[in-house]
C-alpha cells in the first residue's frame, strides 16, 4: 500500500503521451501527488532542484541527454529524492549502469498498470524496486565476475556489516537500518560504503541481490 504521507512525484520523460498515461494512472491511487512533469533531461534536473520531490520517475533515453546523466546530476546535488528508472530497455548493461549510478529502482514501461503502482509504493517505502525478471538478469550479470567474493566471510565482512547487509536485502533504507540497529544514519552510510568495497559492488541493489543469491 502507498505510504501514509503522500509522495511528491516528478515525472521526467520526453514522450508527452507516456507522461499523460503515468499521470492518469498515479492520480487513480492514493498516496502520490504529481508535483511536476519535465519533457527533457535538463528540465528534469532543474525541476528536481526547485521542487525537491520525494521520488523521480526517470526515462533512460531522452533526446537532449541520457537518463543516466540526469540521474548522476540529481544524486551529485545531494537531493534526497528516490530515483526510479522507467524505461523500455531490459538490457543488462543499462540496468547495471543505472544501479551503479545511484538509481533506487529500475522498472520497465511494459509493466501492467497495477504492477507499476505496486512497485512505486514499494519505492516510496524505501524498498528495492526491481521486477523478478530484472533481479534474475542482474544476478546473472554478477555471476560472471569471478573476482567477486562468494561468501560474506570470504569478503571479510564484520558482524555489523553482515547485519546491515541483511537489512538492506530486506528492503530497509539507511534510516530504517539505523533505527533497527540503534546507530546513527551516518554510521550506516559508512558501513554500507565499506561492505560494497569489500564485495566489489557499487550499489545497494547489487548488494541485496548478491546476498539473496548466497541464501539459495
Amino acid at each position: 500500500m502507498p505510504p501514509d504521507t503522500p509522495q511528491r512525484l516528478l515525472i521526467v520523460d520526453d514522450h508527452p503521451l507516456f507522461r499523460k498515461g503515468v499521470r492518469y494512472l498515479v492520480n487513480m491511487v492514493t498516496g502520490f501527488t504529481i508535483v511536476g512533469e519535465a519533457s527533457s533531461g535538463q528540465e528534469g534536473i532543474d525541476m528536481a532542484a526547485a521542487l525537491e520531490p520525494d521520488m523521480i520517475l526517470l526515462d533512460l533515453n531522452m533526446r537532449d541527454m541520457s537518463g543516466i546523466e540526469v540521474l548522476k546530476a540529481v544524486k551529485a546535488s545531494g537531493a534526497d529524492s528516490r530515483v526510479v528508472m522507467l524505461t523500455v530497455s531490459d538490457q543488462a548493461d543499462d540496468l547495471v549502469t543505472a544501479l551503479r549510478s545511484g538509481a533506487d529502482g529500475y522498472l520497465l514501461k511494459e509493466m501492467e498498470p497495477e504492477a507499476l503502482v505496486e512497485k512505486l509504493a514499494e519505492a516510496a517505502a524505501g524498498q528495492i524496486t526491481l521486477t523478478e525478471r530484472l533481479i534474475n538478469l542482474l544476478a546473472h550479470a554478477m555471476r560472471h565476475d569471478a573476482l567477486r567474493p562468494s561468501t560474506p566471510s570470504e569478503a571479510g565482512l564484520t558482524e555489523q556489516e553482515q547485519r546491515i547487509l541483511e537489512l538492506i536485502a530486506a528492503g530497509k533504507s539507511n534510516k530504517l537500518v539505523a533505527r533497527a540497529l540503534g546507530i546513527a544514519e551516518g554510521t550506516v552510510k559508512v558501513h554500507v560504503k565499506h561492505l560494497l568495497r569489500k564485495l566489489g559492488l557499487r550499489s545497494r541493489v547489487e548488494a541485496a541481490v548478491w546476498y539473496v543469491e548466497q541464501q539459495k
